[in-house]
């Protein structure tokens, strides 16, 4: 989400004098308005990352963007591109029916990518079955035939950061804190004025700040809601990590939390 202009404190986007110390690519490069999917980031990034090869300089992906950094490492797949309507309807059908429906039918279809994909994750859900009512084949079909992004990106290191889950958990709460005492209802209310895209407004903490600010949560509730969508979210991101392969796990529960 450091892709959007203007979701600076909810995304922990690295300060101005951070940027200044260390050169920092991918960040601010579309309007909130505009969606944001892996193809737009990999047309982003792949020129930086060929100019610093290019220069000997090494190129340090940070993130928590399983899919994203999945893709960019092992390549695109070929699948067909988006059709709104069909998108547009399955969307809708979750939302009416439950995401759990359309997971379940998914199973059905694609039980890999059903494997692979969280229940709740709705999104992710839907692209998987577009791809199987335009195509008539898996989505995890399609993802074996994968057309390497920049040869060589396949054998970059890989560090997992893990640590204990009470430590993990009062660092979460702990940032939560201070990115709200940091203006991250401010900034939420000048982008809840806008237009936002489906990718933008389902960012983590900016959607129960919008629902706050639509009177459906209570400013008390809100906290918890955040701290609690983050706790779920970092365990999938670790289900994710897991199953990447060549991951080296380094203990970071002594490490400064800046």
């Amino acid at each position: 989400m450091q892709v959007y202009r203007g979701m600076d404190v909810g995304t922990g986007k690295p300060t101005v004098d951070a940027r200044r110390e260390i050169p920092h690519h991918g960040l601010d490069l579309a309007e909130p308005e505009e969606e944001f999917d892996v193809l737009r980031y990999i047309q982003a990034v792949t020129p930086v990352i060929r100019r610093l090869q290019q220069e000997d300089r090494w190129a340090v992906l940070v993130g928590g963007s399983g899919l994203y950094f999945r893709v960019l490492r092992a390549g695109l797949c070929e699948a067909p591109g988006r059709e709104p309507e069909v998108r547009d309807r399955l969307i809708e059908e979750g939302l009416s029916v439950g995401t759990g429906a359309l997971h379940e039918r998914l199973k059905k279809v694609d039980p890999s990518a059903a494997e692979r994909i969280h229940a709740n994750d709705l999104r992710r859900i839907v692209r998987a079955l577009e791809v199987f009512e335009v195509s008539g084949k898996p989505l995890s079909a399609w993802q074996k035939q994968t057309v390497p992004v920049i040869p060589g990106l396949d054998r970059c290191r890989v560090i997992g950061l893990t640590c204990d889950r009470p430590v993990l958990y009062a660092r979460l709460e702990e940032r939560v804190d201070r990115w709200l005492n940091s203006g991250w209802l401010e900034e939420a209310r000048a982008l809840h004025r806008r237009r936002l895209s489906r990718t933008a407004r389902e960012a983590l903490g900016y959607r129960e700040l919008f629902d706050h600010l639509d009177g459906r949560v209570s400013w008390p509730a809100v906290r918890e809601l955040i701290i609690r969508n983050t706790r779920r979210y970092a365990k999938r991101q670790w289900s994710w990590f897991r199953h990447e392969p060549g991951v080296e796990w380094q203990d970071a529960s002594s490490a400064v939390v800046c």
